[in-house]
């Protein structure tokens, strides 16, 4: 940066100084550059140095270029110091030797003599807001031979009173580092000698000049855990990545024809270590991405690794949107563990939080002493069921701040996809309010239109940056057109889940089979509106904690029945159209809820004739049926993908169904919900010929009882549900079977 030392000045006279010291000394200062540095003397004879060090008992100054010693500054009593320099007319580097009461003495370049440099920083582009807020390591170049290093703090507080830098590198005093304010409202300071790893907060004085709690930096890159909080300076990025082939061939693994097999992880809980530390980043690599890849997952989907004080939320109240969380490590260590998936050859999805935040005060919520980033309505500003703050999507910063972040997890971090928290939340203007607690929007209705406006937005943005990476809504309500293109009414996510499907189908499954009968519907009516977007079939986090149980637990009969239920319902969610989302831990057929203070129940598998091994391998083995067969996910998303062969034989709950490929090759999917038996059960196919068992959840290696379809199955010249050859088959018991003709 070749910027020349600042000779920007002000003749104020001393008497207009004492206004400025005032300021200074209650650390309500907002154009500290007025006074302190290097200015011409208010008399025309030569240059004055003024320098702010209320906890100096002496300053010297010494000429950086020649390091002679050019005077003791004088001290007044409220701790500005100033040196007069008659025969000097031309601005200069300079050093300050501070002195202590204790007799401690260190040199430092005076951050005010930088002006021209800090006034002369035009920002910003809205999109990549994280490219220039929040602190940044330069090297500030004063000529061809020296450059200084430090670091270039930014922070946009438009309706504060003053803001000052407090740091590990000042004893965290608020006096001494006051920031420069701005028309743009963003505050600005280059601090010499401040590096990576050293520790800081905004110390902010609302409008009135009251002081507010020490604030985390928005855009910090790493926080340090409770209590302390702070943020902490990162270093250039300097990460070296090895997954240029990934990179070059996402825009085809995100075709929405390909298979798509997503294992919900969060990161704190997956496993331990033996003293119950969480794994760090890189240890979660080398651990979770081989079992992953062994699974046969094609995504690992995260639970939000933003830096969240609150462990307990998992991830879901984030203070630090732009901070990997520190627990886990240094957000190399994040990159590191992208890296390996991609090398690996697998996507990486990140839960991502744009709908609300919490009210901690070192957090966002009244930033600068204004509704910087809540809405200031809390009928539209707060949450009453998280008891968290609302953005205010109407306001351009809070686009900006949001989809800049979107951008930052994709472009610094490689991601490959964001799954959107919380959508409805975000829709609707009346979510989780009674009467009278929400206010209507300008047409009367109850839609958010400044939110639905931010989700459009955002999407177009994201796609337009990159357009070989997915976004998923969680949004659970009829809203039209999730899935839909922006510039076709749509809101313009890839994906959206289906959490119709998930919550219709559970319901059914915990009936005893014996009532099933009466409910077939819940499981059938899921294709009617299948294809009014693209899903994913969810059973995530959600469903197994809050005394839900697990998934396993949901299921009715002795052990056995639970765990043949499992299979069947398993293998008929990954037979059935849509995207496919397990939550880690349902492939173990656990008992205990998912609790985020201990590792997955890996104890399960030290048994290898139990039913939890079971269970894991038929998930291994239907994310390999999955990825190798291509009727079961080309046409996820087009009904032509999709026929019922039998769809209401509710009084013996059977389900059978043809899932078609691009070329029209079908496969056989026969769902028996009751633990009876079934003999001779005839059902319809589509072509004459052999068929086999691709898959039965009731196979022996599976932990089932071992009754067979049939090994090789001939069709029969029989009519049999509107189509012309149909097969006899034994339906084993709470089993789904699928065939193909071989």
């Amino acid at each position: 940066m070749n910027i020349a030392v600042s000779s920007k000045t002000s003749s104020m006279p001393k008497a207009a100084i004492k206004p400025v010291v005032s300021d200074l000394a209650n650390s309500q200062c907002a154009t500290p550059f007025d006074q302190l540095g290097l200015h011409p003397h208010p008399e025309g004879k030569g240059l004055v140095i003024r320098v702010w060090r209320p906890d100096a008992t002496m300053v010297e100054v010494f000429d950086h270029h020649t390091g002679k010693l050019l005077g003791e500054m004088s001290r007044n009593e409220a701790g500005v110091f100033e040196l007069h320099l008659p025969r000097r007319k031309k601005p200069f580097l300079y050093q300050l030797a501070i002195h202590w009461a204790n007799g401690h003495r260190f040199v430092v370049y005076d951050p005010y003599c930088f002006g021209e440099y800090i006034l002369a920083q035009s920002d910003i582009e809205s999109e990549g807001l994280y490219r220039h807020l929040g602190a940044q390591v330069v090297s500030h170049k004063i000529n061809s031979k020296l450059n200084i290093q430090g670091v270039l703090f930014k922070v946009y507080a438009p309706y504060a009173r003053s803001v000052s830098i407090v740091g590990s590198f000042n004893g965290w005093d608020e006096r001494l580092h006051p920031m420069a304010s701005a028309d743009d409202g963003i505050w600005r300071l280059f601090v010499p000698g401040v590096q990576a790893g050293d520790q800081y907060k905004y110390a902010i004085r609302d409008y009135h000049g009251n002081s507010l709690p020490q604030k985390t930096d928005p855009f910090a890159r790493h926080i340090e855990q409770w209590p302390g909080l702070a943020s902490v300076v990162q270093g250039v990025d300097s990460y070296v990545w090895q997954d240029q082939l990934w990179m070059s061939q996402r825009k085809g693994k995100a075709d929405k024809e390909q298979p798509f097999s997503i294992y919900e992880v969060h990161a704190g809980s997956w496993k331990r270590k033996e003293n119950g530390d969480f794994l760090n980043f890189r240890e979660l690599a080398d651990e979770l991405i081989p079992y992953v890849m062994d699974m046969g997952f094609t995504h690992v989907e995260l639970l939000p690794v933003s830096e969240h004080p609150l462990f307990d939320s998992w991830g879901y109240q984030p203070v630090g949107l732009y901070a990997p969380s520190s627990r886990y490590g240094s957000p190399d260590d994040f990159r590191y563990f992208v890296d390996q998936c991609h090398q690996k050859g697998l996507g990486v999805i990140l839960d991502w939080v744009p709908a609300h935040f919490p009210n901690d005060e070192h957090g966002l919520a009244r930033f600068d002493g204004s509704s910087l980033y809540e809405h200031p309505d809390p009928r539209r500003g707060w949450h009453p069921d998280w008891q968290t703050c609302i953005y205010d999507f109407g306001k351009p910063w809070v686009q900006d701040f949001l989809i800049s972040n979107a951008l930052y997890w994709l472009d610094e971090f490689h991601i490959d996809g964001l799954r959107v928290d919380a959508v409805a939340s975000m829709l609707y203007l009346d979510y989780s309010r009674g009467h009278g607690e929400w206010e209507a929007n300008i047409h009367g209705g109850n839609e958010n239109l400044e939110a639905v406006a931010f989700l459009k937005k955002f999407n177009e943005k994201v796609h337009a940056a990159f357009p070989d990476v997915m976004t998923i809504a969680e949004e659970s309500t009829s809203w039209p057109g999730v899935s839909t293109a922006v510039a076709d009414g749509g809101l313009g996510f890839d994906f959206k889940w289906n959490m119709g499907w998930m919550n219709d189908t559970l319901e059914y499954m915990k009936l005893d089979p014996v009532y099933r009968q009466h409910h077939h519907g819940q499981m059938t009516f899921s294709t009617v509106y299948a294809w009014s977007e693209n899903f994913v079939l969810p059973l995530s986090h959600d469903e197994v904690v809050h005394g839900k149980g697990t998934i396993l637990t949901r299921m009715p009969g002795d052990d056995w029945q639970r765990f043949a239920n499992l299979r069947a319902y398993l293998a008929f969610m990954y037979a059935h159209p849509g995207k496919k989302l397990l939550f880690m831990g349902a492939e173990l057929g656990t008992h205990n809820e998912w609790n985020q203070n201990a590792e997955l129940d890996w104890g399960l598998l030290d048994n290898p004739e139990g039913f939890s091994v079971g269970v894991q391998k038929l998930v291994k083995t239907l994310n390999q049926l999955h990825g190798s067969e291509p009727a079961m996910f080309e046409q996820d998303l087009r009904a032509e993908g999709f026929a019922w062969t039998t769809g209401d034989d509710s009084s013996q709950s059977v389900l059978v169904f043809r899932r078609y490929d691009n070329e029209g090759n079908s496969v056989q999917v026969i769902c028996n919900l009751t633990p009876v038996v079934r003999d001779g059960y005839r059902v319809g196919v589509p072509e004459a010929g052999r068929y086999c068992e691709i898959l039965n959840t009731d196979h022996t290696c599976f932990g089932g009882s071992g009754v067979s379809a049939g090994e090789l199955l001939e069709a029969e010249e029989i009519p049999m549900h509107h189509l012309p050859y149909s097969l006899a088959l034994t339906l084993p018991p709470l089993a789904t079977v699928i065939l193909k003709r071989s």
